[in-house]
């Protein structure tokens, strides 16, 4: 068996078997396969692409890559939740300590911002003292003590999907469905849950841009899950707008506490609710989808959530004290109104163009190395759907540079688009693979 042979078949449009999947995949990860000739064989499946017994044997080969994490020690329904990425998507530091007050083990790492998108471990980064760099015993022992631990990524899971995610980025191969469910799952499945729920963001803040690709790529993952023996919902959730008000880390944090103080945005609560109903299932405590969200609001109401998110954060070495009296968060220098030119309706507000936006005030980085300003961001005073007067604040930068500041508020102007017609208001769930 050789990596020419492989390309070949590929190229022919001709189905790789496990073997010739595994055999890249590992030599790939160890160097003996070419950048040159792993681009050539991404390239023939981007172009061919791949039935579903080749993605489900490229997912375990890639998650078999690195190391496993086995959460087998906290029962046989260990439930996982992961987004595709968003705007203002601060529904992990919501949803864990809603899970975890149910009984249910939130072990959980997630990953830092890039690009226009957020990062769950910058935003608990921006809580003074929490430590996201612990041991995986240190993270086990928390889950045993506490039900909750939420960490960086420690360990070497799933390498070669780094390398390849990094290689399809140079070679203009990053919009095939079955590379990116491949990448998604392989991680999701190294990460050690036997139960997935997926939050398919969908829209101009989220990577899949339409509802077809949207709803394609969450079957494909939801194939390569049965396939694998990981029982696995995908919930589509609209990103054409940013999810909720907050875009920015600590400025996303405290929409995080407030919602379990019940203030909560109605398309942050519907999204929580329908990602949390199933996990709820998943972990069986409950098959009634509409029942599972009672409950979940009943953990908000008696703070029983809100008093796991204390205990997660004591227990990491952060200071509750911001959690309770979230005005005691650093502030940016600059906060600056951004006000309608015209009455009217507002029909859009381009999520990505908020997320780069953000962004570029230091709220998000182009490379993983780049620094984050924890105060930065920007919080909208109006949605869309909502009537707004000529005057009226639509939203508000925070930022630490006054030029920056500035050039962000006519931005903003241009991105709100306001229209004379009323238009409804969008949904927050746009479908469910079960």
């Amino acid at each position: 068996m050789n990596i020419i042979e492989i390309i070949s078949k590929k190229r022919d449009r001709e189905n790789l078997n496990k073997e010739e999947i595994e055999y890249f995949i590992k030599e790939y990860t160890n160097g003996n396969i070419t950048d040159y000739q792993a681009a050539a064989l991404v390239m023939a499946i981007y172009i061919n692409g791949m039935n579903d017994e080749e993605i489900t044997n490229l997912t375990l080969a890639m998650a078999h890559s690195g190391e496993m994490l086995d959460l087998s020690a906290f029962g046989k329904n260990v439930v996982d939740k992961h987004s595709t990425g968003g705007v203002g998507d601060k529904v992990t530091l919501i949803l864990a300590p809603i899970i975890a007050s149910f009984g249910i083990p939130v072990a959980k790492m997630s990953g830092r911002g890039l690009g226009f998108t957020g990062g769950t471990i910058d935003k608990l980064e921006s809580i003074p003292g929490y430590c996201t760099d612990i041991s995986i015993e240190e993270f086990i022992e928390n889950v045993k003590n506490i039900g909750i631990s939420l960490i960086g990524q420690t360990l070497n899971l799933a390498p070669a999907d780094k390398k390849i995610y990094a290689l399809r980025d140079t070679i203009a191969c990053t919009d095939s469905i079955p590379l990116i469910a491949s990448s998604i799952m392989s991680k999701k499945i190294a990460a050690g849950a036997n139960k997935i729920v997926l939050d398919v963001t969908c829209g101009s803040g989220a990577f899949m841009q339409n509802y077809e690709d949207a709803k394609k790529l969450s079957e494909t993952m939801n194939k390569i899950g049965k396939l694998a023996g990981k029982e696995t919902v995908c919930v589509l959730t609209n990103m054409e707008e940013p999810l909720g008000y907050a875009i920015g880390n600590n400025l996303e944090v405290i929409e995080a506490v407030e919602f379990l103080k019940q203030d909560m945005p109605e398309d942050v609560k519907q999204v929580v609710l329908e990602l949390g109903a199933y996990m709820i299932k998943l972990a069986g405590f409950g098959e009634n989808i509409e029942e599972n969200k009672q409950k979940i609001l009943e953990k908000i109401k008696t703070k029983e959530a809100y008093e796991k998110l204390l205990q997660l954060v004591e227990n990491q070495g952060g200071d509750t004290s911001y959690l309770e009296n979230t005005d005691k968060f650093a502030k940016a220098k600059y906060i600056l109104e951004v006000k309608a030119k015209q009455d009217g309706y507002i029909y859009s507000i381009d999520a990505r163009k908020v997320g780069e936006l953000s962004g570029k005030l230091g709220a998000g980085r182009l490379r993983k190395e780049d620094p984050i300003d924890e105060t930065v961001g920007i919080v909208l005073n109006k949605k869309v759907s909502d009537f707004v007067k000529q005057g009226e604040v639509l939203a508000y930068v925070h930022a630490n540079d006054e030029n920056q500041a500035s050039s962000a508020v006519k931005k903003l102007q241009e991105i709100y688009k306001i229209q004379e017609n009323k238009i409804e208001k969008p949904k927050a769930i746009l479908g469910v693979i079960l």
